[in-house]
């Protein structure tokens, strides 16, 4: 039985990406326990400080929620409606924004 070095080729490209995934994928895993300490060590420092972290602190509890959920466009139209006059394109830039501050982006 004879293998075409097309087919070994494909072969071998596969394994090599396979690899480069798998790669890629450890080095996010280590960045995201990374963070995570950091985060755990952050929020220890606030509080001993006395300090308090809330994103969601000066914006409308039903926006936070559709926030929360995923439902960007629901909040849109929600903070729209709780401001009269605010544009849709602003209104997305302050959704996107408290996404950013929340770390949901």
């Amino acid at each position: 039985m004879n293998i075409s070095p097309e087919i070994i080729a494909a072969i071998v490209a596969a394994l090599l990406l396979s690899w480069l995934i798998k790669a890629r994928l450890d080095q996010m895993a280590r960045q995201i326990a990374t963070i995570s300490r950091i985060e755990g060590k952050l929020d220890l420092l606030l509080k001993q400080a006395g300090l308090e972290y809330d994103p969601y602190k000066s914006i409308s509890p039903r926006v936070v929620d559709f926030v929360k959920r995923g439902k960007k466009i629901e909040a849109i139209k929600c903070y729209r409606e709780e401001n009269a006059g605010v544009g849709l394109k602003d209104a997305k830039e302050y959704v996107e924004e408290v996404q950013r501050r929340s770390g949901l982006a």
